[in-house]
C-alpha cells in the first residue's frame, strides 16, 4: 500500500504522472469496432504562441470532455496541433533578421523558408510542451501541423477542386490591405475600433454653372481617386445634374454625376463621392457603371504617382495637404468632428486600407448555403444556443472571401501563369508544362493562402482526408467542437462549410462555446494594461489541478470569467482538504485490507445514506456533463467531497474505527475506501493529477483511474428511505450545532439531550452519530416530549425537535452578562450611524456612494442589535 506525503506538493506530482500516462500510452485511441468513437480535434494554438489563459480554459473544457468519454467506454480521440500562423510566423522572423540587419527580399524566398521552418522546429513545440503542463491527455501520436505532409497535401486538394468548380477565382476586388504586415487579410480578420475623426465638407464644383455639390468624407485624401459622385435616381434635388459633370477639386479632372440606388437620400446632403479603388460600395457602383479604377496608394499606404504632387506622402500626411489646399482655395465648406469604427488590422492594430487589387477569392454565397442549413436543421447545435445568432449573422452577410496573401510562410498558391500564352494552370501536383499551350515557361504565383484556408479543413485533414483512411472512416465526422465566442467568424463557420462542402458531412455536431478570461475587475487582459495572469506562473505556485477547477467552476459557458489568485487559493485548499482526507483513510487501513462494498446486511443506517447520495452524485454529474453543465457538475462533486466526505461520512465512521468491533471497522472502512474512489472518478476529468495520485495508492485500484469505469447510478444503491431518514438526523445535528454556535458554547461542553419526533426507531439508529457530532453526552429519543419546556433551549427541524437543558449549555448570567456589553456597544453604533444620516447637510453634500454605503452599515448594525435582544429576551 502506497503511503501519501504529509503535505501535498503539485510540482513533485504533476511532472511525474504525466509522464507515466504517456509512457503507458494511455492517450491513444484505438479504431475499434466494438467501440463508439467520440472525437475532438484542438483549435490549433500558433506556433508563435505562448500558453495564456484563454488556451488554459479551452483546452481544460477539451479534457474534461475527453477523460469522461475515455472512461465511459468511448474510444476518445483528441487530436492535437499547431497552426502555421502565416502573418504572425513571418512577422516574428522578419522582426529577427532585421537585427542581424537582413531582409527577406535580400535573402530571398528560398533562403527565408529554410529559416522559417529552422524556427518552427526551435520554436514551435514550446506552447505543446505548456499544454502538457496543464494535463491535456491529447494523442500525441496523431499531432498535426497545417503545414505538415497531409495537411498541405488536402489545402492543394481543394484548391484545385474549387477551381474547377468555379468556386474559386482571381480578380480585381477591393480588399483590406495591411500596410504594415504587408499583405491582404479577410473581413473576419478586420477588428472594429471606435475612433475619433471628421467629416469634411467639400464642394464640387458642376461643370457650366456656378452650382456646387457637397460631399462629405472622413477619408479627403482618396478623393484623389474619385471618378464619379453620385445622386440617388429618385432624388428630385439633383435630377437636373444626372449626365453631367463636375471638376474634382485640386486634381481638375472632369467626373460624371451617376444616379444609383445605393445612394442615402437622408444621409447628409444625399451626394456621395464615388473612390471605385479605394471604398468596397464604391467598387460595386463603379462596376455597374463602368467607372474608371485609380488606385492613389502602394502597399505601404503612401500616395502613388497618381496623386500627382502628393505622391510619396504617407496617408495621413496627405490627408492634411490635401484639407489644407482644399481650404485655400475656398473648396472646403466646414469640419465636423465624427466619431466612427475604423478597421484594423486584428494582428499587428495598424489601419486596414481598403485597395483595389489583384486576388484570389472563395465564392461564399454557394458554399454558406448548406451551413446556414445544418444549423437550422439541427444538424450542428451551439451551447449555448445564442451563438448560432452569431453564426447565422455571419454567414448570411458573407462576402467572397479574399483568399490570398502577400507572404512568403504559408501554402503557396497552387497556380502556375504561362509567359508565352497567359493561360492559368491550377494543379494540386506542380505541373511541369502550360496546360493549353504546352510551354515550358511556367511560373507559380508568388502568393501564400490565408492561413484559415488550412484551419477550416481541420477537423478531416488531421484524418489522413483527402485519402480514406481508416482514423478518417472510423472517427470522423468528429462530436464536439470548444471554442472562444471570438472565432466564430474567423474559424468555425468555414470548417462547417468546407466539411460539408468536401465530404458531404457536418465536421462536428456540437459547437462548445466559453467565454474569455478577464482580469478580477472584469477587464480583458492586455499588454497595455499590464493585467495579464501567466497560467505557468499559477501551475508553479498552486498546481495545475487548482487552475483547472478554478476555470471550469469559475465560469457559465458563453460567459467571461473573472479570474483571481483568491479563487485558485480556494481550488489549492480543496486540494488539500482531499490529501488530507485520502491520508486519514490510508492511516485507518491495515495491512490485510480487503477492498469492496459490504453486503448490504452489514451496512448501517450512515452508510446507505452515505451510498445513497453517492449514487444520486453519479446521476447528477452525468447529466451536467451531457449537457455541457461542466462548472455545475465540478462544484457538485466539491460539495460531495469538502461537505459530506470530509464534513460528515468521516467523521461519523471515526466512532465505528476505534470502537473494537473489527466487523463493525472493517464496514466503515470498506465503506470509505469506496466512496473515496467513486469521489475521484467523479473529480478526475476535472483535477487529473492528484486524483490519480491518490487513487494509485487506494488498495485494490488498477494502473491508471483514467481508464476506470465512469460512476453510474445503480438501483442497488438507491437506499430511498435510509436517505431520507438519516438526511434527516443529519439536518437535526447541524441545527444543534448553529443553536450552540450562537451561544458561543464550546464543543467540550456536553450535555443531554432529548430529542421528540414522530419515528424516533431512525434517530435511535443514529444516537452515536448525534451523540458525537450534536456534542451530547446523553440522547433519548421519544415521540413527544413530557418536560419543562421552559428551562429547555429548543432547536426545531421539520423532522424533530431536540431539548437541551440550558443550565447545561450557558452559565446564564454571564452570558447576560456579556450580551449586556455588547448590546451597549451596538445601540452606540447604531445611534451614530443614524446622526450622520439624520444630519440634512451631510447627505445632501455626501457622494451618493458614501451615504449608501453608511445606510448600509446601519442595516447591520440594527440586524446585530436585534439577534443581541432576541438573545437576551431568551435568557430572562
Amino acid at each position: 500500500m502506497k503511503e501519501l506525503e504529509k503535505i501535498y506538493n503539485p510540482s513533485q506530482v504533476e511532472d511525474a504522472t504525466y509522464d507515466f500516462w504517456q509512457k503507458g500510452n494511455y492517450f491513444h485511441a484505438q479504431i475499434d469496432p466494438n467501440k463508439k468513437p467520440y472525437t475532438i480535434v484542438m483549435p490549433p494554438p500558433n506556433i508563435t504562441g505562448q500558453l495564456h489563459m484563454g488556451h488554459a480554459m479551452d483546452e481544460t473544457f477539451q479534457d474534461i470532455l475527453i477523460r469522461v468519454k475515455r472512461m465511459q467506454g468511448y474510444a476518445a480521440l483528441w487530436i492535437p496541433g499547431t497552426d502555421h500562423a502565416s502573418i504572425a510566423t513571418e512577422a516574428r522572423i522578419v522582426a529577427a533578421m532585421a537585427e542581424e540587419g537582413i531582409t527577406k527580399e535580400e535573402l530571398g524566398r528560398e533562403k527565408f523558408l529554410e529559416r522559417a521552418w529552422q524556427w518552427k522546429e526551435q520554436y514551435g513545440g514550446r506552447i505543446v510542451e505548456q499544454l502538457k503542463k496543464l494535463g491535456s491527455s491529447c494523442d500525441w501520436q496523431r499531432e498535426r501541423f497545417t503545414m505538415d505532409e497531409g495537411c498541405s497535401k488536402a489545402v492543394n486538394h481543394v484548391f484545385e477542386k474549387l477551381y474547377n468548380q468555379g468556386l474559386l477565382y482571381r480578380g480585381e476586388r477591393i480588399i483590406n490591405w495591411c500596410p504594415h504586415c504587408h499583405t491582404s487579410i479577410s473581413d473576419a480578420e478586420v477588428e472594429y475600433e471606435e475612433q475619433q475623426g471628421f467629416f469634411w465638407h467639400i464642394n464640387y464644383p458642376v461643370k457650366g454653372s456656378n452650382e456646387v455639390v457637397e460631399i462629405a468624407t472622413t477619408r479627403p485624401e482618396t478623393m484623389l481617386g474619385d471618378t464619379a459622385v453620385a445622386v440617388h435616381p429618385e432624388d428630385e434635388r439633383y435630377q437636373h445634374l444626372i449626365g453631367k459633370t463636375v471638376i474634382l477639386p485640386l486634381v481638375g479632372r472632369e467626373i460624371p454625376v451617376v444616379a444609383d440606388a445605393y445612394v442615402d437620400r437622408e444621409f447628409g446632403t444625399g451626394v456621395v463621392k464615388i473612390t471605385p479603388a479605394h471604398d468596397p460600395n464604391d467598387f460595386e457602383v463603379g462596376a455597374r457603371h463602368k467607372l474608371p479604377l485609380i488606385r492613389v496608394m502602394d502597399d505601404d499606404a503612401k500616395i502613388n504617382q497618381n496623386g500627382g504632387k502628393y505622391a510619396g506622402l504617407d496617408r495621413y500626411d496627405a490627408r492634411k495637404a490635401v484639407v489644407d489646399d482644399l481650404q485655400a482655395g475656398g473648396y472646403l465648406a466646414k469640419i465636423e468632428p465624427h466619431t466612427h469604427n475604423v478597421g484594423t488590422c486584428y494582428r499587428c492594430g495598424t489601419t486596414v486600407e481598403p485597395i483595389v487589387s489583384m486576388q484570389w477569392f472563395v465564392k461564399m454565397v454557394p458554399l454558406a448555403k448548406p451551413a446556414i442549413e445544418a444549423v437550422k436543421d439541427g444538424s450542428i447545435r451551439y451551447v449555448p444556443e445564442r451563438f448560432a445568432k452569431t453564426y447565422m449573422h455571419w454567414m448570411e452577410n458573407t462576402r467572397d472571401w479574399c483568399v490570398s496573401r502577400q507572404l512568403w510562410w504559408g501554402h503557396r498558391i497552387p497556380a502556375w501563369y504561362c509567359e508565352d500564352c497567359g493561360e492559368i494552370t491550377v494543379s494540386a501536383t506542380p505541373p511541369t508544362k502550360c496546360g493549353k499551350c504546352g510551354s515550358s515557361k511556367i511560373h507559380q504565383d508568388e502568393d501564400t493562402l490565408d492561413t484559415w484556408f488550412s484551419s477550416a479543413l481541420w477537423p478531416f485533414s488531421t484524418l489522413g482526408w483527402p485519402e480514406k483512411t481508416p482514423d478518417f472512416n472510423y472517427f470522423y465526422p468528429t462530436n464536439t467542437l470548444v471554442t472562444a465566442y471570438d472565432i466564430i467568424g474567423f474559424w468555425v463557420s468555414r470548417m462547417i462549410f468546407s466539411g460539408l462542402h468536401y465530404t458531404g458531412q457536418a465536421p462536428f455536431n456540437t459547437v462548445l462555446i466559453h467565454g474569455l478570461v478577464r482580469d478580477a475587475e472584469g477587464r480583458k487582459m492586455s499588454k497595455s494594461l499590464g493585467n495579464g495572469i501567466d497560467p505557468l506562473e499559477i501551475i508553479e505556485e498552486y498546481g495545475a489541478d487548482a487552475l483547472r477547477f478554478t476555470l471550469v467552476t469559475g465560469s457559465t459557458l458563453g460567459n467571461d470569467m473573472r479570474f483571481s489568485d483568491e479563487k485558485v487559493k480556494a481550488s489549492r485548499n480543496f486540494a488539500n482538504k482531499l490529501w488530507n482526507a485520502a491520508r486519514f483513510v490510508l492511516m485507518n487501513l491495515p495491512e490485510d485490507f480487503t477492498p469492496g462494498l459490504p453486503d448490504e446486511a452489514d451496512l448501517d443506517l450512515s452508510d446507505k445514506w452515505a451510498l445513497a447520495l453517492f449514487n444520486e452524485l453519479a446521476a447528477n454529474v452525468t447529466e451536467n456533463l451531457d449537457k455541457f453543465e461542466m462548472g455545475l457538475a465540478a462544484q457538485k462533486v466539491y460539495d460531495f467531497i469538502w461537505d459530506v466526505y470530509c464534513d460528515w461520512i468521516i467523521e461519523i465512521s471515526k466512532p465505528r474505527l476505534n470502537s473494537g468491533n473489527p466487523k463493525e471497522a472493517d464496514v466503515a472502512r470498506r465503506v470509505l475506501v469506496w466512496l473515496l474512489s467513486g469521489a475521484l472518478k467523479l473529480l478526475h476529468p476535472f483535477m487529473p493529477f492528484i486524483t490519480e495520485e491518490i487513487y494509485r495508492a487506494l488498495p485494490g485500484s488498477a494502473e491508471t483511474i483514467m481508464t476506470q469505469k465512469w460512476p453510474e447510478q445503480t438501483q442497488e444503491l438507491a437506499f430511498t428511505a435510509e436517505q431520507k431518514a438519516f438526511g434527516e438526523v443529519i439536518e437535526l445535528v447541524r441545527a444543534v450545532r448553529v443553536a450552540r454556535a450562537e451561544m458561543n458554547t464550546h464543543p467540550a461542553k456536553r450535555t443531554n439531550m432529548i430529542v421528540e419526533t414522530s419515528h424516533p426507531e431512525a434517530f435511535e439508529a443514529a444516537v452515536n452519530v448525534i451523540e458525537k457530532l450534536g456534542f451530547a453526552q446523553s440522547v433519548l429519543c421519544v415521540p413527544r416530549f413530557m418536560g419543562d419546556a421552559a428551562s429547555m433551549v429548543k432547536v426545531a427541524t421539520p423532522a424533530a425537535t431536540a431539548y437541551l437543558p440550558m443550565a447545561e449549555l450557558i452559565d446564564r448570567e454571564k452570558e447576560l452578562e456579556r450580551l449586556a456589553k455588547e448590546l451597549a456597544g451596538a445601540e452606540k453604533e447604531v445611534a451614530a450611524l443614524s446622526g450622520r444620516l439624520g444630519n440634512a447637510g451631510f447627505v445632501e453634500k455626501a457622494p451618493a456612494h458614501v451615504v449608501q454605503d453608511i445606510k448600509d452599515k446601519l442595516t447591520n448594525a440594527q440586524d446585530k442589535l436585534a439577534k443581541i435582544q432576541e438573545g437576551i429576551a431568551a435568557l430572562q
